[in-house]
């Protein structure tokens, strides 16, 4: 498939539940994950909605052939700082540059809406996540060992100036 064949557009009914889906699924298939990270996901997704600022906030849901294949949230942290949130790829639209793109939605959108400052949480094993990251301008800032969804990781915190 060409990237060009992928479309972003806003979510509709049904796509929050999708994306909490997907993440489930991906990251216990790829990762070993248990099912307290799902339960992460379904609450960052239910913020989202119930609290949804549009002028502050947005979300883009990736289709392929009808399907969604991934995801990306840009949330208000506060007045001067967004928070880019659960960036997903299903692995039939990866090496398509979908990643860059969602990313790239985000970081537009967020100097237009004014902030001066992005940041994000990830894991340090997400080495094509912390690629794009990388790749965007965003600098790892902290990193803390934890104990979280039945695994032992190394939690980042990235930021990128606006």
């Amino acid at each position: 498939m060409r990237k060009e064949s992928i479309r972003l557009r806003r979510p509709r009914p049904g796509d929050m539940g999708r994306v909490v889906q997907l993440h489930g699924e991906l990251y216990s298939r790829e990762f070993g994950y248990d099912v307290t990270f799902e339960a992460l996901v379904a609450e960052i997704a239910a913020g989202f909605v119930r609290d949804f600022k549009p002028k502050f906030e947005r979300c883009w849901i990736a289709e392929m052939g009808g399907e969604v294949v991934g995801s990306v949230f840009l949330v208000r942290n506060s007045p001067k700082v967004s928070k880019l949130r659960l960036l997903i790829i299903h692995p039939r639209a990866r090496g398509l540059g979908l990643g860059k793109r969602l990313t790239r939605a985000c970081i537009r959108f967020a100097r237009a809406a004014g902030y001066k400052k992005m940041v994000l949480w990830t894991q340090s094993h997400l080495a094509a996540a912390r690629g794009i990251y990388q790749a965007e301008g965003f600098r790892k800032v902290s990193s803390e060992k934890h104990r979280s969804f039945g695994k032992r990781l190394v939690a980042e915190v990235w930021a990128l100036k606006l």
